[in-house]
């Protein structure tokens, strides 16, 4: 008898579990499909929804960095540039605010999946990586890297070849430090490209590599780095806004481009940063 008990117990436990295991399952399913419902687990939710999302929430999150003329801080603490007013007027266009939030470039892609911010508007040069895991958009300007050298030093390197022998800085992250390394230079990774520049006017490093439109507003006679110049072009490129994959956001900002294009604000705001030559036709 007592053995037919234990027998009855055991299954009665075997049953019990299977069930708590069938409606664990269960809830895992609908949170995932709730999940998918609300942002896109799969790309077409994303295009469903994305846009919904930051109109919902009131607010566009804008990753950045210190990158003038692009984006960056002005006296009184406000982000300027050409990148950083083309998202505050698309903002607009949606219908919110928007909020700019200062990140490690390294980490783009994490800070975006994660939902911490939602699009990359910082001169990011559309490259294979960036398209591939982001929705992007058209490109909208033309750029390069450069080699940024002190100015007495600038006849030396003049050739990719001359510049092995050089310690450079460029930001983690970015077109400059990948073009660093397709080159097999020696260098040191920083947070920004304004620090790469801080570093060779220390001359904690010999050479920086940073954007040619960087380098315009920031280098040379009448700038911020007087005592430095820039020597050889290394990478051309182009830049584009990334949103998640998938996201509807990617396809409304094309549309803004072009209107802002057509009805001359994109190239007023273009001049008011002296990046008007590298502004790509919509």
């Amino acid at each position: 008898m007592k053995k037919m008990m234990a027998c009855f117990l055991a299954v009665l436990m075997l049953l019990s579990m299977a069930a708590c295991g069938g409606s664990a399952d269960k809830g895992q399913e609908t949170s995932k499909a709730v999940e998918a419902a609300s942002f896109g687990a799969s790309e077409e939710g994303a295009e469903e929804s994305d846009m919904a999302y930051v109109k919902e929430k009131g607010v566009l999150v804008v990753g950045v960095t210190d990158f003038a003329p692009m984006d960056y801080l002005d006296e009184s603490g406000e982000w300027i540039g050409f990148d950083a007013d083309m998202a505050r007027a698309f903002a607009e266009r949606l219908g919110v605010e928007v909020e700019f939030v200062q990140i490690e470039w390294k980490n783009k892609l994490m800070e975006i999946e994660g939902m911490t911010v939602d699009c990359l508007w910082n001169g990011m040069t559309l490259t294979p990586d960036v398209t591939e895991a982001l929705s992007c958009s058209n490109a909208y300007c033309n750029n390069a890297q450069i080699v940024i050298v002190p100015a007495d030093q600038a006849d030396k390197y003049q050739t990719e070849e001359s510049l092995k022998e050089l310690s450079f800085a460029v930001e983690s992250g970015s077109a400059g430090y990948e073009a660093a390394v397709s080159l097999g230079l020696n260098y040191t990774e920083v947070q920004s490209q304004a620090d790469a520049l801080m570093e060779v006017a220390a001359k904690t490093s010999d050479a920086a590599i940073i954007d040619s439109l960087m380098a315009a507003a920031m280098v040379g006679e009448g700038t911020s780095y007087e005592d430095l110049t820039y020597t050889i072009g290394l990478v051309d490129e182009e830049y584009g806004v990334g949103f998640r994959k998938g996201s509807d956001l990617a396809e409304e900002l094309n549309q803004f481009f072009k209107e802002a294009y057509e009805d001359g604000s994109m190239m007023e705001c273009a001049e008011k940063y002296g990046v008007q030559a590298a502004i790509i036709e919509q």
